[in-house]
């Protein structure tokens, strides 16, 4: 794994409960970001993103804890300041449909709790290392959710038969 310098990176923690932000925001410390924000509620957790526009946004998502409607309020709303902004999703409910759920809703990444520095670590270094380009569709808007690059397995039928490709572009 590479590496990287997140010193000019920076964060905020969506979190409900306070020694979980502290938690994370202690990580994120750790890992080098040097401005790492948190708030306690979704409702303010649009007012910061909005005032601090943060890098990265690490949302919980729990009971009596919206952080789908913050996601999509960060990637729809005409008041959003950066819908593009990488989001995780961090959540003690790592059953496939909550995943797929916040898949659809937009999120960058997914981290189940409990977390750990080195799992944050690979998630942050997942969204700088593979920026993926935004798909916008009637009902989804956020990261391509492609991830796999699946190789070509049939014949070249674009190729020309001495190898080289027509002016077709293929």
């Amino acid at each position: 794994m590479k590496n990287f310098d997140l010193t000019q990176v920076s964060a905020l923690v969506v979190e409900k409960h306070h020694p979980m932000r502290s938690m994370l925001r202690g990580i994120l410390r750790e890992l080098g970001l040097k401005k790492v924000d948190d708030v306690a509620s979704t409702e303010s957790g649009f007012e910061e993103f909005n005032k601090k526009e943060p890098d990265i946004v690490l949302v919980d998502w729990a009971l009596n804890f919206d952080g789908i409607g913050l996601l999509n309020k960060i990637r729809t709303d005409t008041n959003s300041s950066n819908p593009f902004v990488p989001v995780i999703m961090i959540t003690a409910h790592s059953e496939v449909d909550r995943v797929i759920e916040a898949r659809d809703a937009g999120m960058t990444e997914y981290l189940a709790k409990p977390e750990s520095a080195k799992k944050l670590y690979q998630r942050i270094s997942s969204i700088v290392d593979s920026k993926r380009q935004f798909i916008r569709i009637a009902e989804f808007f956020g990261p391509d959710r492609r991830r796999k690059i699946l190789g070509h397995a049939g014949d070249d039928r674009r190729g020309n038969s001495n190898g080289s490709k027509n002016a077709a572009g293929g």
